[in-house]
């Protein structure tokens, strides 16, 4: 049995449409979440939809019996992550589950974005827990940057405060095809793979490549953090969120989001999706 938390998010459910086309029986899939409620068409498919909270230990243990792989998507709930992958992981281990895949973030171990702490303290207890682990490092998710596309091609600038520091990002689809090829072959056990795009662009190439697909010109506004988390703010984006977008460019600026790693077109054995193809999608 093959188990995945996170399961009705949009990482999830990629990882397990990439299971059933890898020809992994519908049966032999379990997609855990916290509200079974918003899994009814896996459940038509032929998934098995278990209770899991990643707040409520004693819902994990009786979901993962029988389980010998596990992919532990991380939680989206910032500053709570680490008890929460821990509680996962505590049961994993009780429910002797043969592998488990964990969705970390690139350079986890270097990087000095602020959201790779709770990465590397979860890979640090996963270490620690004795459990055979695999750790998808993922890099940047192109969608991040196609969400407000109309808004920036509508002003024709693109505000950031990453410099020329360069991002490698891929999308979600192709690092969930990552997961659901190390969930079904064999590549080891305990090992770290830095998963990125193979080609890593600077927000001045995003912008013009936004521009190009569009038709219009779109320039790269660069800011000071602060100041950009500020415009965030006011444009009607949470401070958490603001705050974190901009440490995050930060960290592009720095170079922590980038990466010549070929661990990602290893796994796939194809390209990473290119950004003008990411790019194409989001706007036709």
């Amino acid at each position: 049995m093959i188990a995945v938390t996170g399961a009705t998010g949009n990482l999830g459910r990629l990882v397990i449409e990439h299971l059933l086309e890898r020809g992994v029986p519908a049966g032999e899939i379990a997609a855990l979440v916290r509200d079974p409620d918003r899994a009814s068409d896996l459940t038509k498919r032929g998934v098995e939809v278990r209770h899991a909270d990643y707040d409520r230990p004693n819902t994990l243990q009786p979901a993962l019996a029988g389980v010998e792989k596990l992919l532990l998507v991380s939680s989206s709930e910032v500053g709570r992550r680490l008890p929460q992958h821990q509680a996962v992981i505590d049961a994993a281990k009780y429910a002797d589950v043969g592998l488990l895949l964990y969705t970390s973030m690139l350079h986890a171990d270097t990087s000095q974005v602020a959201l790779a702490t709770e990465h590397i303290g979860t890979e640090r207890y996963l270490h620690e827990a004795g459990v055979p682990f695999l750790i998808l490092r993922n890099g940047w998710y192109m969608e991040n940057y196609t969400q407000n596309l109309d808004q920036v091609i509508e002003s024709g600038t693109l505000y950031g405060a990453a410099g020329k520091g360069r991002v490698a990002a891929a999308t979600r689809n192709d690092y969930a095809e990552a997961a659901a090829v190390l969930l079904t072959e064999d590549h080891g056990v305990d090992r770290v793979f830095e998963l990125c795009g193979d080609e890593p662009f600077t927000y001045e190439e995003l912008a013009a490549t936004i521009g190009k697909v569009a038709g219009t010109d779109v320039v790269y506004q660069n800011m000071d953090p602060d100041a950009y988390a500020q415009a965030l703010v006011q444009s009607g984006v949470q401070l958490p969120a603001a705050t974190m977008a901009a440490d995050a460019d930060e960290g592009v600026a720095r170079g922590d989001l980038d990466s010549n790693s070929t661990d990602l077109v290893d796994l796939l054995r194809r390209p990473t999706m290119s950004l003008q193809d990411v790019v194409r999608g989001a706007i036709m």
